[in-house]
C-alpha cells in the first residue's frame, strides 16, 4: 500500500483549510435549527426492530490495539475499516485507498484523539471478509465501517451481530441492511423516490419507465411501482433494455401507445442520450411527457441532447462536495472519487458519537436518530431497517447545466417517514 501522510502533517494542512473543514464538518441536526417553534421531529417506522446482542466489550483485554500515549484506564475508540484493497479491480483498489485517505481525513479533522482507526483488507470474496470482521473484534473493534461489496457485508453481519457490534456499509443493496447493518450509501431508491413524489406534487400522475438489465435496473424497477403507488399516482408501462443497446426503439413505441406524461428514464451518459435522441422518432413527445431521472444524469455532457432539456432528477446539491474535493486534492494531490465521502462522513458519525460511554455508543436509538445527521452530501439518516434517507436536491437539466428547481432540504423535520 502506499506510502500514508501522517496525521500530525495533515492536521498541519488542515488548520491552512479550516474554513472548508467547517464546511464539510458533521454534526448531528437535532437541536440545531435556530428561530420559530419547534416541529416534532417524525415518528420512526413502526415495524419492530431486531434485537442485538449486547456488547460483547465490558473491559480492556491485553490484544486490543491501543495507541502507545494513551492511558491505560481509558480506552480508546477503536475503528474497523474494512475496505477491498486487494481486489483484483485496479479501479476497486483505487477507491479503498482513496476511501481510507478520506476516513484519514475525517480523523484529523474532528481533533479527537481518542479515534483509532483499524484499516483491513475486505478481499476478494465473503470469506476473506469473515476473517477481516473476526480480526477486528478481536482487536477490540467498537464499530465496524465498511465492507463495501453486499456479499462481503453478508459474511460480516452475524459475526458483528453476535458481538453487538453495529456495521456502517457501503453497499447499495437493500437486502443486506438491518441486523445491525446500517447502509451509508447512495441508493437509487431515494432519488425515485424525491423525483416521484416531486412529479405528483406538479401534477403528474400516469408513470412509465425504461429501465436497463442490470443489478442497478433491477434496484429501481423493483422500487418503482410501490413509490408511485404510494404517491397515488399510477404506472402504465414499465420495459426493459440490454444495458449498451443501441436500437431500444421497441420498448420506447410501446410506450408511447400507453400515453403516460412522465418517463423515467434509469440510464446515464451516452446511453441516455441516443435514447433521449429518438424518442420523437418514437412516439414520444417530451413537450408533452416529462422526461425524469435518477443521480446517473448528473453528467454535464447530458445537457448536450436537447431531447433531455426541461428533465427533472434527484441528486444531492450540486456542488455539495466542492469544498471537500478541494481539501482532499489539496493533502493527496489527486481528485477523490464521489464515494469517497461515504467514508468521511462515516468516520465523523462515530467521531460524533464518541462521547457516549464506552462499548454502549454506538446503540441502535443513536444511529437511528429521525433527525438525521449532516454530511458532505446532505443530510442523512438512517431508518429502522437499516437503509437510509438523504435529502436530495431536485434538478432540472438546462442547455447550460443544471438548475436547481427545489433545494435539498437541510432537516428532516419536513420530510415524513
Amino acid at each position: 500500500m502506499k506510502s500514508r501522510v501522517s496525521l500530525k502533517t495533515f492536521a498541519s494542512l488542515k488548520r491552512q483549510v479550516c474554513a472548508i473543514a467547517g464546511a464539510v464538518a458533521i454534526a448531528g441536526l437535532a437541536g440545531c435549527q435556530s428561530g420559530g417553534p419547534e416541529t416534532p421531529a417524525p415518528k420512526a417506522p413502526v415495524a419492530a426492530p431486531e434485537e442485538m446482542a449486547p456488547h460483547q466489550l465490558v473491559s480492556e483485554t491485553p490484544q486490543f490495539l491501543r495507541l502507545s500515549n494513551t492511558p491505560k484506564d481509558h480506552p480508546p475508540v477503536r475503528i474497523g475499516l474494512m475496505l477491498p484493497f486487494s481486489n483484483g479491480s485496479p479501479a476497486t483498489r483505487a477507491l479503498a485507498n482513496a476511501m481510507l485517505n478520506a476516513a484519514e481525513m475525517a480523523v484529523a479533522d474532528t481533533e479527537n484523539g481518542d479515534l483509532l482507526l483499524m484499516p483491513v483488507d475486505e478481499g476478494t470474496g465473503p470469506a476473506d471478509a469473515a476473517k477481516a470482521a473476526q480480526k477486528l473484534l478481536a482487536q477490540g473493534a467498537e464499530v465496524i465501517v465498511g465492507p463495501l461489496f453486499a456479499a462481503s457485508v453478508s459474511a460480516v453481519t452475524p459475526i458483528a451481530r453476535d458481538r453487538g457490534v453495529p456495521v456502517l456499509a457501503f453497499s447499495t443493496d437493500r437486502s443486506v441492511a438491518g441486523k445491525g447493518v446500517y447502509l451509508l450509501s447512495f441508493q437509487p431508491e431515494n432519488e425515485i423516490r424525491h423525483i416521484v413524489a416531486y412529479a405528483v406534487a406538479k401534477g403528474h400522475k400516469n408513470f412509465a419507465a425504461l429501465i436497463p438489465q442490470n443489478a442497478y435496473g433491477d434496484k429501481v424497477a423493483q422500487s418503482f411501482a410501490q413509490i408511485v403507488a404510494d404517491n397515488h399516482g399510477a404506472v402504465s408501462d414499465v420495459e426493459r433494455f440490454a444495458p449498451g443497446a443501441s436500437n431500444v426503439d421497441a420498448q420506447t413505441q410501446k410506450i408511447a401507445k400507453t400515453n403516460p406524461d412522465t418517463l423515467l428514464i434509469a440510464q446515464g451518459g451516452v446511453s441516455l442520450r441516443g435514447i433521449a435522441s429518438m424518442l420523437g422518432n418514437d412516439g414520444i413527445d417530451t413537450a408533452k411527457v416529462k422526461l425524469l431521472g435518477t443521480g446517473l444524469w448528473y453528467d454535464p455532457s447530458i445537457t448536450k441532447e436537447g431531447a433531455l432539456t426541461g428533465g427533472w432528477f434527484a441528486a444531492p446539491a450540486p456542488h455539495a462536495q466542492d469544498a471537500f474535493d478541494a481539501k482532499y486534492r489539496s493533502i493527496f494531490d489527486s481528485q477523490p472519487p464521489q464515494l469517497a465521502t461515504l467514508a468521511y462522513d462515516a468516520i465523523s458519525l462515530v467521531a460524533l458519537l464518541a462521547p457516549g460511554e464506552p462499548y454502549h455508543r454506538f446503540t441502535r436509538a443513536a444511529l437511528t436518530d429521525p433527525n438525521g445527521f449532516a454530511g458532505v452530501d446532505g443530510i442523512f439518516r438512517f431508518k429502522q431497517d437499516g437503509t437510509a434517507d438523504r435529502g436530495l436536491a431536485i434538478l432540472q437539466v438546462g442547455p447550460d447545466g443544471f438548475q436547481v428547481i427545489e433545494p435539498a432540504p437541510t432537516t428532516f423535520q419536513a420530510i415524513s417517514g
